[in-house]
């Protein structure tokens, strides 16, 4: 629970294979399912829909791709190429999974939506309170206190909060795609 996800890829990991493998194929997932998200929010706003597409784009390639492409070399003294494109990609894709519940507050706020709106802010928030944990436990003073000590559990919290919204989003468009279908 100290060490974060990134080091099952590492070059001394056992499971370095399954892991840096699977990862690809998850991005890869990913990626196949930007045009679905984009057509399920394109009568919405052109514009969030893109954005939205963005976001899971940037988890996608980034955080899953790029870490299975590249992984880190912890027995190294200095980062190389591949440490850096690994690290860079898995900031921009954070980044980008973190937005997707603030994009997705934002098209439904422009558009009227206020159930929406209000959950995909809850979701927003909790996934921000765990970043913000996530990023003290990093800080090397503050990591000393004994409830960050844990990096890699307040990771892997922080990363379920942001998978969240992204499951509400999925288990939300099924049942409209459902309810489509009952209709007809």
């Amino acid at each position: 629970m100290k060490s974060v996800i990134s080091l099952f890829g590492d070059v001394g990991s056992p499971v370095r294979s399954a892991f840096l493998i699977w990862s690809v194929i998850a991005g890869v997932f990913y990626c196949l399912s930007l045009p679905a998200i984009f057509c399920s929010l394109k009568p919405f706003s052109r514009f969030w829909a893109w954005m939205t597409v963005w976001a899971i784009g940037f988890y996608g390639i980034g955080d899953c791709i790029f870490t299975g492409l590249f992984s880190v070399d912890t027995e190294q003294a200095g980062w190389n190429l591949s440490t850096w494109v690994h690290n860079i990609g898995s900031g921009l894709g954070y980044a980008g999974f973190l937005l997707f519940p603030l994009i997705l507050f934002l098209l439904y706020r422009t558009s009227g939506n206020e159930t929406e709106s209000k959950i995909y802010l809850r979701l927003l928030i909790a996934s921000l309170i765990f970043a913000a944990v996530y990023g003290l436990a990093r800080i090397p003073g503050v990591r000393n206190l004994e409830a960050l000590s844990a990096l890699g559990f307040w990771q892997r919290v922080s990363f379920l909060f942001n998978y969240i919204p992204i499951a509400v989003f999925a288990i939300r468009q099924l049942r409209r795609v459902r309810r489509r279908l009952n209709e007809n």
